[in-house]
């Protein structure tokens, strides 16, 4: 690692504003720093969040920030301290629902910061974020957040598969199978592309319920015929 001071008043350093990072996304940039052996300290002022560099490690650093970016997505844009915002009080939404809403504004580019569960955002991004939060409570949000926990790309298949042959038939051993290992692997809080985080949470709900009923040995048959159709009705429109 480069051996510098960052308190030497001569040391010419570069700052990267990170205010609106989420935890996950630092410490993807912290772990990738100490892979690349990159000097940096981390300096923190009055709500302002930034990564420090030396300016010989410039170069590598911007690569590793291009990097990152392909791989988790975009990255969010810290609104300017000389901005007006408008402000959202969002503490009754759930904190899927917010951290879905945070990948929204990255991927359109609006620059935002989070209070607790406060969003402020430019005057001039108003309309833009109340598409959005439409879009959220309407369950038709879908963004792309590369993730290591996300489901199988083939999920919806997969899952519309197994609950069309549990509906056909409740004793469906290839069925019940299935559902126990998509069980297994999905999340509410990691949607696939395309599909809208309320929309997906319902999804989540339902499989886990028809899982539940599939190894339940005093269900009958016709709950879970019934549990079936209602995942498949769900994810008919994703497949």
């Amino acid at each position: 690692m480069t051996d510098w001071n960052p308190t030497d008043p001569d040391t010419v350093k570069v700052h990267y504003d990170v205010s609106a990072w989420t935890v996950e996304q630092r410490a993807e940039l912290a772990e990738a720093l100490a892979e690349e052996d990159i000097a940096h300290v981390w300096e923190s002022d009055d709500g302002v969040d930034e990564l420090v560099v030396p300016e010989e490690q410039e170069e590598a650093t911007d690569a590793l920030f291009a990097r990152l970016e392909e791989a988790l997505g975009p990255f969010p844009i810290p609104l300017p301290d000389d901005e007006t915002p408008v402000e959202y009080g969002l503490d009754e939404w759930p904190d899927a629902e917010r951290k879905t809403l945070t990948a929204a504004l990255a991927e359109a580019g609006i620059p935002h910061r989070w209070e607790a569960a406060t969003l402020f955002v430019p005057a001039a991004a108003e309309q833009a974020v109340d598409d959005l939060l439409d879009s959220l409570e309407a369950g038709t949000l879908a963004v792309h957040v590369p993730d290591e926990d996300a489901p199988p790309e083939d999920i919806l298949s997969q899952l519309f598969s197994a609950a069309d042959r549990l509906a056909k038939d409740a004793d469906d051993r290839i069925g019940r199978d299935a559902v126990a290992s998509i069980v297994a692997v999905v999340k509410p809080t990691h949607a696939p592309y395309g599909v809208g985080g309320a929309a997906w949470s319902k999804i989540v709900e339902s499989v886990g319920a028809l899982g539940e009923l599939a190894d339940d040995e005093e269900s009958s048959s016709s709950d879970v015929i019934g549990a079936a159709q209602e995942l498949r009705s769900l994810v008919r429109g994703y497949v």
